[in-house]
């Protein structure tokens, strides 16, 4: 099962406001639905601030796994299994046959599985001091870019926008 991380981030790392996304994109929500279904039975694994984030009609998000980590033992959700470490939430997607796992947010959750991901699917919004909450520290170094599509603000997207791919590097 391949594991993966996809994000979208202003200039200085921003990923959210409060609990809530920044901007409007519409072209990166449709990336983010087509990446996160693909082909296949995949599962998304989100922090439960990310889940009460998401509309009501959304969630669980349709045709994938949802995955929610959470410290609250006791927390249901219909339509979530629930999770209370990393391994956890990657043994419930293993368990029901998921190809693919995306970890979809937030902070605190892109922290705890980046060593875990063997690619990092990035929208760069170009813009800059949209949000208070930062995407974790990376030492790009370790990873190879490959820069997939630029888009430009327009009437459904609040600003211009590249989407990338990042690639662990093979350690020698």
């Amino acid at each position: 099962m391949k594991i993966m991380m996809i994000v979208a981030m202003d200039e200085q790392g921003n990923i959210g406001d409060n609990d809530e996304l920044p901007w409007r994109l519409s072209k990166d929500m449709a990336r983010f639905r087509n990446l996160t279904i693909s082909d296949g039975f995949n599962a998304v694994i989100m922090g439960r601030k990310t889940w009460d984030s998401l509309p009501e009609n959304y969630r669980p998000l349709p045709n994938r796994l949802n995955i929610v980590m959470s410290r609250n033992t006791s927390w249901k959700e219909e339509g979530a299994e629930s999770a209370l470490y990393p391994g956890r939430a990657i043994e419930i997607a293993y368990a029901n046959g998921c190809e693919e796992c995306w970890i979809i947010g937030g902070a605190q959750i892109y922290k705890m599985f980046l060593d875990r991901v063997e690619e990092v699917h990035m929208t760069r919004v170009h813009t800059s001091n949209s949000g208070n909450v930062i995407f974790p520290d990376v030492n790009w170094n370790d990873w190879s870019q490959e820069t997939i599509e630029k888009t430009s603000k327009d009437d459904k997207n609040d600003f211009s926008t590249t989407y990338s791919r990042w690639s662990r590097n093979n350690e020698n």
